[in-house]
């Protein structure tokens, strides 16, 4: 007998809100754990891929989706693969997921629907004030745990341990790992097992694969903060320089040095003065910015330099 093959669409929808990046969830009922806008894809209904997830995203969270690209497809099947399912029945998954991005975290109107940190599920990440402290414990369970010196040298390496540097890209690859050892809440539940007494600080579990298509888009937003201009689509038509720059560091998840980020900045020409003042930044006025989205369609336009306060 046949396969079934269902194909699922998941939406990670990204926004700044008050200097921290949020997204878009919200819980489906029957379930306790947070999701993100998905649905199956029906050939038969639906014209595409993105119409059908702008559909769902719609029905889901009263949410009209602007900026959107695909993120990547999941196919995977086996003991370290974090587990899809439509609970649609079927004995196969593929998860398509999706990124889009907001420069409003727009209340949608819905009540299972809501914003959350991306904090909550990757803590981890979070390096603006230095290393986190729940690093420490992760350290350690990966110490424990780990299968052999290849899996402890991807420790070191992605864990940022025993000082080697640390890649705030590589946040899929660090989940993954962290799903390998045991140490979230879906690797108990994907296998059968009863849950751990206790975890280290790994992040809050969500429904499905949807913490790995998570981890996916955030992977995909840092590194492409460094190539193209894609910051922008989260920031409002006028803005200052320092919330560009909190927005970016909310993004990166690490602190940026403020001289040269606007050094950066100012030879990439990517923006201009308004000539005008933002008063209700509670100090001293701010001149606002806009992002010169003509520059677009004349040139070959790269993202914005990192320059990082202090070694992380």
């Amino acid at each position: 007998m046949p396969t079934s093959v269902v194909i699922g669409l998941s939406a990670v929808v990204v926004a700044i809100c008050e200097g921290e990046a949020v997204v878009l969830t919200l819980k489906f009922p029957g379930e306790e754990l947070q999701g993100l806008p998905f649905g199956p894809f029906d050939p038969e209904g639906h014209r595409t891929f993105e119409l059908a997830l702008r559909a769902f995203v719609k029905a889901q969270t009263r949410f009209d989706l602007g900026y959107v690209e695909q993120l990547y497809t999941f196919g995977d099947k086996g003991r370290d693969a974090p587990l899809a399912d439509m609970g649609a029945g079927a004995a196969r998954v593929i998860s398509v997921g999706y990124l889009g991005l907001t420069p409003a975290a727009l209340d949608g109107h819905s009540a299972a629907s809501g914003w959350q940190p991306w904090n909550r599920f990757f803590p981890y990440e979070d390096w603006r004030d230095g290393r986190p402290a729940s690093l420490a414990p992760i350290e350690a369970a990966l110490r424990a745990r780990a299968s052999g010196p290849e899996q402890l040298a991807r420790a070191r390496l992605l864990f940022a341990l025993d000082g080697a540097p640390w890649n705030e890209e590589r946040v899929l690859e660090r989940y993954e790992l962290l799903y390998e050892a045991g140490l979230v809440h879906e690797a108990a539940r994907d296998r059968g097992e009863v849950q751990p007494d206790s975890l280290p600080p790994t992040g809050e579990p969500m429904i499905s694969d949807h913490r790995r298509i998570l981890a996916t888009a955030l992977s995909r937003l840092r590194g492409k903060l460094k190539y193209r201009p894609v910051v922008f689509e989260l920031m409002p038509e006028a803005f200052t320089l320092s919330a560009l720059q909190r927005a970016v560091e909310a993004i990166a998840g690490v602190p940026l040095h403020k001289q040269n980020f606007r050094r950066a900045l100012e030879r990439a020409e990517l923006v201009e003065g308004l000539g005008r003042m933002d008063a209700e930044t509670g100090g001293r006025p701010a001149e606002l910015f806009r992002f010169r989205r003509e520059i677009l369609a004349a040139r070959p336009v790269s993202g914005l330099s990192l320059p990082l306060l202090r070694d992380q």
